[in-house]
């Protein structure tokens, strides 16, 4: 990590003068720039793995640009446009000469396979635009060439981008006015992604085409949909196209602040939380569409719905600066997202079950995949925000960052920390000169007892769980802040489905059972493991385990096999597994008295 981060000197602070193209003015929190933030630990490793073992691996000139250059197809999609966007960002963020060669390849292939009329897709001309996916595949292509633009300001790659947006804003019409009636998918859900992509050309190049596309063409304010639960004709409760078209509506808010913008992504919130939508892992759906029964099996959690329900928790997180929405970011990263890849990072999911076995998706290409990458490379932006002339710290892992706070003094700020196996975090904060600024520490709902030191002080004030500590003084090198998050085991109350069971928790960590690390049970199905019955008082210190990522935890508990037995000394040992591990089977247990359990912090009913 350390010759990562000393990489950091070269950007400098340079980049702070273009924050403007990532952030808006009226927002409470602000985003680093992927340049100013190295990050370590288990964010970061994830990080590394998916580079190396994915993206500078997979096949791009024989799986994502010969569609491209063909130009043949009448349907499907391939996911070039999340690729590039991808790349880019992983790019930027190592700066690696191998990652920066092959981003530079890709868009190079990808302008080089655009039209003289600027599209730039996978159809024969008599299927574009109305063939199913095309816009969508489109309007990736935009918004991975837009992210060129931003982060390496490639001339070439904006006038491509507003060639391709010119094309579908030209051919729009193109498309039916029964186009959803012909093909039993909704117009928002065929066409996902493009609305957020015409606002940020709007932002980047002030065009106000781009945004009246959006108003009056796509009618983005007037959006107004319920919770649609079920795969009917037309899937318009698919859960990444509503998430994502909420997020277009909450970056029309920052344009034009109507608050019926916000409602759509407030609903969701609601739904997810107060009235089963999440599940423990904060995944959410079955087959890709909302669903409230807590069924735990099968196509459960799709990873592109996953990647935009954390987009949508981070704009809500810098839009109201409310620690409920990091809460939410931290538990659906370590559990639901990370589940979506192998350990070594090669192979890449679909969906994550909490009960039964996971299937890995079998190639590179299409959505999930790509959007998994997405995702995976924005994790750096999650980790520190400004928070007006000081900073915020959302994510806890050994992590650093620079930039400038109050008066326009250069900082250095570095997470020294094993979280979330421990849940000791100290901030050490460096600036060039004595200066006084606030700093922002997430406090996680669930850490009840919490206390902050700063150089080795006890501060004098209630530390508030679900909030935001500030602490506010004049800042001089070598100042450490010591943030203690009691991390304890508990046993989570199911819902639904999971009624009667709990699941067993640790800080934002779900863990589960993986049959095949035990003989007695290295046959059962993942329902039958849920008639196994834990027992509370044989809790052990977390043991290390090393089954999803070095320097991992499990846990050790005793437990009563499925069957009626009263002994007062349980027959099974297990060891729990955190949630990512790919051989998991079953995450929801009995328990003889469920009065030691307690209800979810982040997804429980209101009282």
């Amino acid at each position: 990590m350390r010759r990562a981060i000393s990489g950091l000197v070269a950007f400098g602070l340079l980049w702070g003068a273009i924050l403007h193209a990532f952030t808006f003015a009226d927002d409470v929190l602000a985003p680093l720039d992927l340049r100013q933030v190295k990050v370590g630990g288990e964010l970061g490793r994830r990080i590394d793995v998916t580079v190396q073992n994915n993206v500078l691996v997979l096949d791009a000139d024989g799986d994502f640009l010969p569609p491209f250059k063909k130009k043949s197809k009448k349907d499907g999609y391939v996911g070039l446009g999340k690729l590039l966007d991808a790349t880019v960002k992983f790019a930027a963020y190592t700066g690696d000469p191998q990652v920066v060669a092959l981003k530079n390849h890709l868009i190079d292939e990808t302008i080089r396979a655009q039209e003289a009329d600027g599209y730039i897709g996978i159809f024969a001309p008599q299927h574009r635009i109305s063939g199913m996916w095309d816009v969508h595949e489109i309007g990736y292509v935009i918004w991975g060439l837009l992210t060129d633009y931003r982060y390496f300001e490639r001339q070439e790659s904006l006038e491509a981008a507003r060639r391709a947006a010119d094309y579908v804003v030209k051919h729009w019409s193109k498309i039916p006015a029964d186009w959803s009636q012909q093909t039993s998918v909704a117009a928002h859900v065929a066409v996902t992604g493009i609305e957020r992509t015409m606002l940020e050309l709007y932002r980047v190049t002030g065009d106000e085409s781009y945004l009246d596309f959006v108003v009056n063409q796509r009618a983005l304010p007037e959006w107004d949909l319920g919770i649609v639960i079920g795969r009917r004709p037309g899937i318009e409760g698919h859960i990444y196209a509503y998430m994502t078209r909420c997020l277009a509506q909450l970056e029309l808010y920052r344009i034009r602040p109507e608050p019926r913008l916000l409602q759509q992504t407030d609903r969701a919130l609601d739904y997810m939380r107060h009235q089963n939508g999440c599940v423990i892992t904060g995944g959410t759906g079955q087959c890709e569409i909302w669903t409230g029964d807590q069924d735990g099996r099968g196509e459960l959690g799709e990873t592109c719905a996953t990647a935009y329900q954390l987009r949508v928790y981070d704009s809500l997180l810098r839009m109201r600066a409310d620690a409920f929405y990091g809460d939410l970011m931290e538990r659906t990263i370590h559990n639901a997202l990370f589940a979506a890849q192998s350990p070594d990072g090669r192979q890449l999911r679909y969906f994550a079950p909490v009960e039964g076995p996971r299937v890995y998706w079998k190639g590179d290409t299409y959505c999930c995949p790509c959007n998994y990458r997405r995702i995976v490379a924005e994790l750096p932006t999650m980790v520190f925000y400004r928070a007006g002339e000081g900073l915020a710290v959302n994510l806890y892992a050994p992590a650093e960052a620079k930039l400038r706070v109050a008066d326009d003094v250069p900082i250095v700020v570095r997470q020294e920390t094993e979280y979330p196996n421990t849940g000791l975090v100290r901030l050490h904060v460096d600036p060039e000169r004595p200066v006084k600024f606030p700093v922002r520490l997430r406090i996680p709902v669930w850490a009840d007892g919490a206390n902050v030191k700063v150089n080795e002080q006890a501060v004098d004030r209630p530390v508030v769980t679900g909030e935001f500590f500030e602490i506010e003084r004049t800042w001089k090198k070598g100042d450490q802040v010591a943030l203690n998050l009691p991390v304890n085991w508990r046993l989570v109350r199911g819902r639904q489905r999971q009624a009667g069971r709990v699941a067993v928790m640790r800080g934002p960590l779900v863990f589960c059972l993986n049959p095949t690390l035990h003989a007695k049970l290295a046959d059962m199905d993942g329902a039958d493991l849920g008639y196994i019955t834990l027992d509370p008082s044989s809790f052990e210190e977390p043991a290390p385990s090393d089954v999803v990522h070095p320097g991992g935890i499990a846990c050790r508990v005793k437990a009563w096999k499925p069957g009626f037995s009263l002994a007062n000394q349980g027959d099974l040992e297990l060891t729990l597994t955190e949630f990512p591990d790919p051989d998991c089977r079953a995450t929801y247990f009995r328990l003889r008295d469920d009065s030691v359990a307690v209800d979810d912090e982040l997804f429980a009913a209101p009282k």
